[in-house]
This record gives C-alpha cells, structure tokens and sequence, in this order.
C-alpha cells in the first residue's frame, strides 16, 4: 500500500502557496520541467498543476512551442489520458493544470510489488496505444513515453505530460551533451537525431510493456551514453520476456519506424490474446490488484481567515466594484482566473487608478509647480557658478540633450531593415548597405554531410564550407576556407554584428564544448557572405552518431 506521506509531500519554503488563483496543497513531484502540486479547482475537483521552471522560462523559444503544445493538447480527450483543463504559457511562471489521477506510476507500482502479471500488461499495453490514438489524432507526438509518465487508476492507465518534452527541445534546458527524452525507452530514431513521428511512441511503448513484465529497462542501466548506444547499434534481448508477449514487443521494437505496429494494431493484438476478459470487464479487478487502495486526496487549502485585530485599510488606487470570481489569493481578493477575466481585473484597476488620479489633480499640479520653480532657481545658481570654469551646467546640459534627442528621433530609423533618408533600398548608404537576408530551412550536420553558405544548401557529401566533425576529442564546427566565431551575450546577433566579429577573427574550427541550444554563431566565408546559425539542438554525448540542428541566415556579398 502506498502511504500518503509518499504521495503528498508538504509544501517547501520554497514553493509558491498560490498559483493563478490555484491554491496549492501539496507537492506531488519534481522533474525536468518543473514541479508538479496539488490543488483544485473552485468547485473542489483536485487537479495537478505544473509549473515550468525559471530557467525554461526564461527562454522566448520555450515559452512559444509551450504555448503551441498547450493549444494541441487542449484538443486531446480520451479515456486513458489526463485532460488538460487550464493553462497560461505567458504567466510568471507559466504553468498548467490536468486532472489529478488518483493513481501511482508504472514506476512505482513495479517498484512497490515488481513486475506485473501478463494479463496486466496487456491491459497496460492496450491503454497505454488507445492513449497513442487520441494524442496522434491531435497531430501530437509524445516524445517521452515512460513508465513514469504512465499512472495507474483504478480503471485503467492515464498517459500524463503528452507533447511537453517538444517545447524544451530548443531550450537552454538542454545542457552540453544531453539529449530530449529519457535514454532508457528512447527510439533509436530520437537518439541519432532523424525525423521523431508517432512510429518514435510505439517503440517507447514496447519499452514500456517490458519494463512492466520485468521490473526493469529492457536495455539495461547505465550511463546513457551506453543505454543510448545498445539502442541504436544492437538488438534487445527478448528471451527474457514471457512468449505470448514476445511477437507484440518484437513489432514495436523494430529498428526501421516504417516497419513497426501502429497503435490501432497494438489494441487489436492486446483484445485477442486477452479472449473473454476483453469484453467481460476483467480490467477493473486486475488494476485493484496492480495500482493497490487509492490513496484519500487532502482536501482543498481552506482560505485565510482575516486577522480580527489587523487594521483594515483600503489601497489609493484600488479599484472598486465586486471582486472577480475565482479562488481567493493568500492576501486579500480573489485572484483572477483566465486570460479574459484578467484582463477584465486590469480594466477595472486602470478606471480605478484614473479617478482617484483626477480627484487628487489640484493638490499635485501645485506641488509640482512649486518644485519645478524651485529647481529652476537653483539651475540658474548652479549654472552663474559653473560658467566661470567652463562646465557646462545643468541647463546647459539639458539643451544639449535636447538637440541630441531630436537627431536621435530624426534617425532612429536607420540601421537593418531600415531605410533611411538618402539611403538605397537596402537601408544604407554606398559600401555599407546591408545586403538582403536570405534564411533557409533547418540544418541537420553530422559526421557525414556538411553546408554551404554560399548556396544556403546541406549537402549530403563533405565538400561544404561548414562541416561537423568529432575526430579531434571534441566535437566541432570547422571548415577550410570560412571562419566562424560564437557570438557572447544576449541572443539577437544582426549583420553587423556578424560582420564586426569575424572581420578580426581567423579561426577555421569552433568547439561546440561552450555551445548550447539558442547559441549563436557568426560565419564568414571567403566569398565575404555572412551567415548567422542559432542552434536548435546539439547532442555530443556519442560522438560517432553525434549531430547538430541550426537555422541559418546568409547576408550575400553581392546581392541576389
């Protein structure tokens, strides 16, 4: 039986006690994206709400494919998933909610009482690809299928976290060497870097399954840099596993995506070789025995009780009217709930703040008259005193600024992508026009192709100007003829900046040690074209089938 103690974790001084308007019970768990709580929705429904950790986002690159991912998964409803019901990629933190399951993970389950009998796993494994069939059907990849990210109801499995291991895919999540996904039920495909389809959740599923029947990964422990290499360069052991799950398992492992069993197929398989216990409700009993007594949820976090001796004040600027509806907030009213109603709050808090502004309008233009006198009459002190030594003073100084900001605003139009009085239409004048900017689609750089610069192109063979390459200890960018430099700070590198950096810079090979996904580096080829790579995903962690993706923009030389 699984203790409620190791279910619901008491919240953290660290932790956050309100989330938009959710107020949090419990903690439920930790990941690679974030924490995960327990709470509830006002009318007392428990939910599990994830919230994003700080360092994905901050990354504009996450918080866009996060938000994607939450509009697909909104359209995902199916008996043995977890529904989304509320979301806001845009809040600090983002975050979202699902349906709390009251269930422990394949990863516990097996843990508490090893591994399952057949007859479970092939109620698992059926679950679990009905899952696959609604999450593909929303256009949806899962892309980490695991044991953990399968619960256990009392009905029936429920797969959590479908599409969210894409939104981190271009992050700085991903540190130097690792790769998306867990190793252990990774798809050979998702490992070396190719194209990730549904055909890349099947074999994660039969991943699964084995793990439910052995009580271990089917590929063994390890580092993952070895797990990963077993997964692409051999095939697994499956004399370890029972007979009559030994055909369905060997389909979904097959090394070629094309050849595996689609998830249609894997129902179909699991009902036949169930017999009658398909149609004769035998699935409940076989999850009371597998998932144990569920475990009581804590109720909901009552709200605070005002303090009787407290003074009780109201805001200058507080908007007035009934509060919006939704779960109070830890320190005053409610907390509002969704986009619209928010927006609504801050409405209301605007015509607020316009008033009590207007009411008090007489008292702060006389203030502000005699103060600004008052300065005026000590600029013109300070200014006889500084003339006699020839400092400029104060006034002397904000007449300069003045003329300084009406140039500024006269040019501010100028620089890429701009086209300023007496410039051509490339935005700049004469021999420092900036070319016209060309971007091509993604590259895909390993150890056996390479790119051109100066056709935009990936080639399949090692004649282009940029090539990856992991011979010398360490993987690198290199190239004979063009030079490259990693561009430092804040992402948003231009044409000038590209053009300044590699203008000094004589270095045909860039070690990618220090290169992260949203790094970006500067390359100049021989025919002076500048072209600017932002790195999508890097994986070194196994140089031999090591790989880099990047977008690429390319500034011609001559234009064309």
């Amino acid at each position: 039986m699984t203790h409620p103690a190791e279910v619901f974790q008491p919240l953290q001084d660290d932790d956050p006690r309100t989330v938009a308007g959710y107020r949090l019970a419990a903690r439920l768990g930790a990941g690679g994206m974030g924490r995960v709580y327990l709470s509830h929705t006002p009318g007392g429904r428990p939910v599990a709400l994830k919230v994003v950790r700080s360092e994905l986002a901050d990354d504009p690159a996450f918080r866009r494919r996060f938000g994607r991912e939450i509009r697909a998964a909104r359209t995902v409803k199916g008996a043995y998933t977890a529904e989304l019901i509320d979301a806001d990629p845009d809040g600090t933190p983002p975050w979202l909610a699902t349906v709390y399951v009251p269930g422990p993970s394949l990863t516990e389950a097996v843990a508490r009482r090893g591994p399952l009998p057949v007859p479970a796993v092939l109620w698992l494994t059926a679950g679990v690809a009905e899952a696959l069939q609604v999450i593909h059907g929303a256009g949806i990849v899962h892309r980490d299928l695991k044991p953990s990210n399968v619960l256990l109801a009392a009905d029936g499995p429920r797969v959590i976290d479908f599409g969210i291991a894409l939104a981190a895919d271009a992050t700085a999540h991903t540190a130097t060497g690792a790769v998306i996904g867990t190793p252990q039920f990774m798809a050979p495909e998702q490992a070396t870097g190719d194209e990730v389809t549904a055909a890349t959740d099947v074999f994660a599923l039969g991943q699964t399954a084995a793990f439910a029947v052995l009580g271990e990964p089917l590929y063994g422990e390890g580092s993952s840099a070895g797990v990963l290499y077993r997964i692409v360069h051999s095939r697994p052991d499956l004399s370890r596993l029972p007979e009559q799950l030994r055909p369905l398992i060997a389909r979904c492992l097959a090394a070629e995506p094309e050849e595996r069993v689609t998830p249609a197929e894997v129902v179909e398989w699991c009902r036949r070789e169930l017999g009658r216990d398909a149609d004769a409700g035998a699935g409940p009993a076989v999850w009371r025995e597998v998932a144990g007594p569920e475990v009581a949820v804590p109720p909901p976090v009552p709200e605070p009780s005002p303090d009787p001796t407290a003074v009780r004040t109201r805001p200058l600027l507080a908007p007035r009217g009934p509060a919006a509806p939704g779960p109070a907030g830890p320190q005053g009213p409610s907390v509002p709930r969704g986009p619209e109603e928010r927006r609504t709050r801050r409405r209301r808090f605007a015509l607020g703040a316009v008033a009590a502004l207007a009411a008090g309008g007489l008292l702060l233009a006389a203030a502000w008259t005699l103060m600004d006198a008052t300065d005026r009459n000590g600029d013109r002190d300070r200014d006889t005193a500084a003339t006699a030594s020839g400092t400029p003073g104060p006034a002397e100084r904000s007449a300069a600024s003045g003329e300084a900001a009406s140039k500024g605003e006269a040019g501010a139009s100028e620089g890429p992508g701009s086209a300023a009085p007496g410039t051509g239409a490339d935005g700049a004048a004469g021999a420092s026009a900036t070319p016209r900017a060309h971007a091509y689609p993604p590259l895909m750089l390993n150890g056996e192709n390479s790119a051109s610069t100066r056709s935009g192109n990936q080639r399949e063979d090692r004649e282009g100007d940029i090539r990856f390459d992991c011979s010398q200890g360490s993987c690198a960018l290199e190239s004979d003829t063009s030079v490259f430099t990693l561009v430092p700070g804040d992402p948003g590198a231009t044409y000038e900046t590209c053009r300044l950096l590699t203008s000094e810079d004589d270095g045909h090979r860039l070690p990618l040690a220090a290169v992260a996904a949203g790094s970006e580096i500067c390359v100049k080829n021989r025919q002076g074209d500048i072209a600017l790579l932002v790195v999508q995903v890097k994986s070194t962690a196994l140089p031999d089938i090591g790989f880099l993706t990047a977008d690429m923009t390319v500034w011609r030389a001559e234009s064309g």
